[in-house]
């Protein structure tokens, strides 16, 4: 699953133990307007391990095109929108016409599922981009339509992600403009809508689209992770995955996506296998989060890569996350992220966190996850390290070159090391914790979501719906 599903699943809870949410929380993940992700197009993956608080939508809006045509008529908006600039007054018409249709299409699957679920709030995902436009004008559109009139209540943007800050290529083109244009709704315009962002970056980008709104500002909310003894569930966990308890574990915790960069992660494993070896020590195993279905393609270079350095046999791919564990219909156990940290902690791990490009990550939680879990991390350069972790978060930086490679490896495996001989919490691991509870404090959506709250009339806990850009 998305990570942001995730932050999500720890804000909601934070909520419910607030009172200030009930615990019914109904979910459209976003699928039926995401056809890049074509193995998941139009319902999503077939999935469990959501928590007991989670009703996860698996229909999509009846369709007026036959799957194949929908899914180009979505890419194509897309990559028009972002390149509008260098379109004519006829296309642009046109493309105007083919949001609008979308539009047409969601805004009453909206309503009616806003209706039916009698709604206090609706969360609305990483739904500033302009990976469906017409979607996200149609949540506008049905947003105004129940809130409008001044029923309390009302959406909120939650964007982790925006146009600039967010540089994703596909085929060598841009995914997104580096700007709103007259294609992509914005929030900000009405009295019904929040806005929150994750960054104070994202935020002063935000400010420049709408006449200066500003966005509140909350950083992601991190997970708590129990340290100590391991409990049946993980032990039972190694056992059917194959993995000897003498080695130990490494996360990658990534979605199967370019440039999250699993290759460099693979490199570095090989490395640190070949290190181990020479001084007869265990090899780490590594496990990656990521559903394979998402990138075939790419799953395939990375299983060829894996076989290329010798660790295939070493890479555990979880094909997802669930956002909590769960047994599957085998009966085997699928553990979350919380338990997975937990696994990695107990038998002196890390995580690894190895962008391929630096203009991606808004945040990048590899570190906070790392941190939290009192584990070291190890990590390439990307633009947004500084400015969320600053310079006292302590790490194993990883150059990407073979020289690099090599360094990174002996010092993350001397850290990893230090803390299996350490009979308590290492000092650097408490240094960085520190940092990242300042950065992330665990509090700072308590005010907010009591205020959500309390602008319901008779005050009360507020419902929501989430819908995700997945």
């Amino acid at each position: 699953m998305s990570g942001l599903l995730t932050v999500l699943r720890n804000v909601v809870e934070r909520g419910i133990a607030l009172g200030a949410i009930e615990p019914e929380v109904h979910s459209d993940l976003g699928y039926s307007w995401r056809p890049d992700k074509p193995r998941f197009f139009p319902t999503g993956p077939a999935t469990a391990g959501y928590p007991s608080w989670m009703r996860v939508r698996d229909q999509a809006p009846p369709a007026r095109l036959p799957t194949a045509e929908l899914a180009s008529r979505f890419l194509s908006i897309r990559d028009r929108v972002a390149e509008a600039h260098q379109l004519g007054a006829d296309e642009r018409e046109v493309l105007r016409g083919d949001i609008d249709e979308i539009a047409q299409t969601y805004r009453p699957y909206f309503s009616a599922w806003l209706e039916e679920h009698r709604i206090d709030w609706l969360i609305a995902v990483n739904m500033t981009l302009s990976d469906a436009p017409g979607v996200t004008l149609a949540l506008h559109q049905a947003a105004e339509a129940r809130w409008g009139s001044g029923r309390p209540g009302g959406i909120v943007f939650w964007d982790h992600d925006l146009f600039d800050s967010c540089s994703v290529h596909e085929n060598a083109r841009r995914v997104y403009p580096l700007r709103p244009n007259e294609f992509t709704p914005v929030p900000g315009r009405r009295a019904d809508e929040r806005w929150v962002v994750i960054t104070e970056k994202l935020a002063s980008e935000a400010a420049t689209y709408t006449a200066g709104v500003k966005p509140d500002v909350l950083p992601n909310l991190l997970p708590r992770i129990p340290l100590g003894a391991l409990e049946p569930r993980h032990l039972t966990f190694m056992a059917e995955n194959g993995l000897d308890r003498n080695r130990s574990i490494l996360l990658m915790p990534a979605r199967i996506f370019r440039p999250k960069g699993i290759e460099i992660a693979l490199t570095l494993l090989a490395e640190m296998r070949e290190q181990s070896l020479a001084d007869r020590e265990p090899p780490p195993y590594l496990l990656v989060f990521g559903q394979l279905d998402e990138d075939p393609a790419y799953v395939a270079e990375l299983r060829e890569h894996a076989r290329r350095c010798g660790v295939a046999d070493d890479v555990l791919f979880l094909d997802g996350v669930p956002v909590t564990t769960f047994r599957d219909a085998r009966g085997r156990w699928r553990l979350d992220e919380v338990d997975l940290l937990r696994l990695a902690a107990a038998n002196g791990g890390a995580v690894l966190f190895t962008p391929s490009r630096p203009d991606v990550e808004s945040v990048g939680l590899g570190p906070a996850l790392a941190a939290q879990a009192g584990i070291p991390c190890a990590y390439t350069a990307y633009d947004a390290f500084n400015a969320v972790y600053g310079d006292r978060f302590r790490g194993v930086r990883v150059a990407t070159d073979p020289e690099g490679i090599a360094a990174a490896a002996t010092v993350l495996r001397a850290a990893m090391r230090a803390r299996r001989r350490s009979t308590g919490m290492h000092a650097e691991d408490i240094a960085n914790r520190a940092v990242v509870e300042e950065r992330f404090p665990p509090d700072a959506w308590d005010g907010f979501l009591l205020e959500l709250a309390d602008a319901l009339a008779p005050p009360g806990p507020l419902t929501i719906e989430a819908g995700e850009r997945a």
